[in-house]
């Protein structure tokens, strides 16, 4: 269970802060915990119950972010290269589903090394990938940032400055 205060990474939303546990009356006549969540990134609270079947982990350690960080220039660039549309979208979802801050990283690297491979050979970059990446960076700086304790639009030129000084 989850404290009021304490971050979460909460199913697709992203990273929220727990701003109360609450007891709700069901249509039964039971009581259910719920946790009132206020993303992060987004605006309004979302109302979940404490035992629902909605992703929900602590965000990452400070060190935990920092260490994924410096993984990134030696992550391997899985480069996928399906034609099929639903398919490469099934992939890059069920990644994003892990929920892994280290999937999502990988995510990320393997996108923009396809991104880097199409401008360097005059393709265009497909709108699955844009997508993708747009998605999975939002989720990751998001995690990096709480993580962090920087404001989201520093996390990546912290990122930048961290693996060229490194």
């Amino acid at each position: 269970m989850y404290t009021v205060g304490e971050l979460i990474v909460y199913g697709g939303t992203g990273v929220c802060r727990v701003e109360a546990i609450e007891e709700k009356t069901q249509p039964d006549g039971s009581a259910r915990g719920y946790y009132r969540l206020k993303p992060f990134y987004q605006s309004g609270t979302i109302s979940v119950p404490v035992d629902g079947k909605v992703f929900m982990r602590p965000v990452i350690s400070r060190e935990e972010a920092e260490a994924l960080i410096d993984e990134l220039p030696t992550m391997p660039a899985e480069t996928l290269r399906e034609r099929n549309f639903t398919q490469l979208a099934a992939h890059y979802q069920q990644l994003l589903c892990s929920h892994s801050c280290a999937d999502i990283a990988g995510l990320v690297v393997s996108i923009r090394a396809k991104k880097l491979e199409s401008e360097r050979v005059g393709r265009r970059f497909g709108q699955v990938d844009a997508k993708f990446m747009k998605r999975a960076e939002i989720l990751l700086y998001g995690e990096f940032s709480a993580a962090l304790g920087i404001p989201y639009d520093e996390v990546e030129p912290y990122i930048r400055k961290r693996i060229n000084t490194d």
